[in-house]
């Protein structure tokens, strides 16, 4: 299958219909291929499913220990399952880690009713979500991934249309916000296996062959990769192959992502492709601090105060910005824009207060797109209230100045 050119220069090529790869800490992309392409993405939407289950007990709303009993839904799904009858009864967390390590579509669905009423008001759930994160190219019809036809056609969704697409682009926004939100999801996606019930002749492997923990399995040792532990991948006959994954290296995380992969869901090619990100990303690309933290931003030393001893405030930047740059090359970041919380400031204001923002732009060396990154502003010293006689006076002040001007003005 051919593919596009590289982005830059030492880029892979790649055989795949779509891919990404991004920098999972400030979600800056390194590599894309077709990343905007709406597709099938099998199973990789189950992420989806993840992050909401996830965020319903965080919130409250279930526990993970609370007791389900199994539906008409989740016992009628085909593909990958672990074979739930109706009335069958487990755990909220039982259920997560079938879905997570075994992507069982029965598992799946009963925790989407048991979260969203019912499968379908769940995947609208999904699509609010995928709205608010960003996910422009994505949309969802059910929790599992698959196709419309292969759904139990008494629970086939009537009020959303089409069938579940997402890109690449999205599945990694996906990711990233997985990662920054919820990263104790890292502990269940690096299961190698989970036995189901006591009963279970076997436990349910891992689809994720790619887990650094494979390097001692004699059968998956090849496509274990230092530094995977997860995220989650995705097979029907119109998708193919696909897979999101995710690598810590030397304090550096990447999300890969490939999309369309050709061959069977058991020669591991999909493995192969995401490594080739990797070790694109690793290898090729490394962090720079392009604007300090406690930075003076030239041109805006200062923002305008009133009502305190001093009418000038001191600011300097709150953070500093990283970014993942190919060996060899530069960035040099722009002022866009610098903005006050309020204009002017009012005092007291105390060291460290949060007092406005500046937006630097840059064109990034891997893409070639323009950026934007905005930074807070920080109170780089006090500035107490003044007192009423130095308010009067300055009024005062102010007054005969203008007056002042006025007057030269005139001539």
């Amino acid at each position: 299958m051919a593919s596009a050119a590289p982005a830059v220069p030492g880029a892979p090529e790649l055989d795949a219909k779509a891919a990404v790869l991004m920098d999972a800490e400030s979600g800056q992309i390194l590599y894309q291929l077709n990343a905007d392409v709406a597709a099938p993405p099998a199973s990789m939407s189950k992420m989806m499913t993840e992050y909401l289950v996830s965020k319903a007990v965080k919130e409250g709303k279930i526990t993970w220990d609370q007791t389900v009993s199994v539906g008409e839904n989740a016992a009628s799904q085909v593909g990958s399952r672990i074979f739930l009858a109706e009335g069958d009864k487990h755990t909220i967390k039982e259920l997560y880690i079938a879905m997570a390590v075994g992507s069982a579509n029965d598992a799946t669905t009963q925790l989407a009713v048991t979260v969203g009423g019912s499968e379908e008001e769940f995947a609208k759930m999904m699509n609010e979500t995928a709205a608010e994160l960003g996910m422009t190219k994505s949309h969802f019809i059910n929790s599992t991934g698959l196709d419309r036809a292969d759904m139990p056609e008494k629970f086939r969704p009537s009020s959303i249309d089409g069938e579940t697409v997402m890109s690449a682009k999205d599945s990694a926004i996906l990711a990233y916000h997985i990662l920054k939100e919820e990263p104790e999801f890292l502990e269940t996606a690096k299961i190698q296996k989970y036995k189901f019930r006591e009963r279970d002749e076997k436990p349910i492997d891992n689809w994720n062959w790619m887990l650094g923990s494979n390097k001692d399995n004699p059968n998956l040792k090849k496509f274990a990769y230092e530094g995977v532990d997860g995220l989650k991948t995705g097979h029907t006959s119109k998708a193919g192959n696909c897979f999101t994954g995710t690598a810590l290296r030397n304090g550096t995380r990447l999300i890969a992502v490939v999309m369309g992969v050709p061959g069977g869901t058991n020669d591991g090619k999909r493995f192969l492709e995401t490594a080739k990100l990797f070790d694109y990303g690793f290898n090729n690309f490394e962090k720079k601090t392009v604007i300090q933290a406690k930075a003076v931003v030239p041109g805006h030393e200062t923002l305008k105060v009133k009502k305190g001893k001093s009418t000038k405030l001191p600011v300097v930047t709150a953070t500093d910005i990283t970014v993942l740059i190919p060996k060899g090359t530069t960035v040099e970041p722009a002022i866009q824009e610098v903005k006050s919380t309020q204009d002017p400031l009012v005092a007291p204001i105390k060291l460290g207060d949060k007092v406005g923002t500046v937006t630097y732009k840059y064109k990034d060396p891997s893409t070639q797109e323009d950026k934007a990154i905005s930074i807070d502003l920080i109170a780089s010293e006090d500035v107490n209230k003044a007192s009423w006689w130095r308010l009067m006076f300055r009024a005062i002040g102010n007054f005969f100045s203008g007056l002042f001007q006025g007057i030269v003005d005139l001539f």
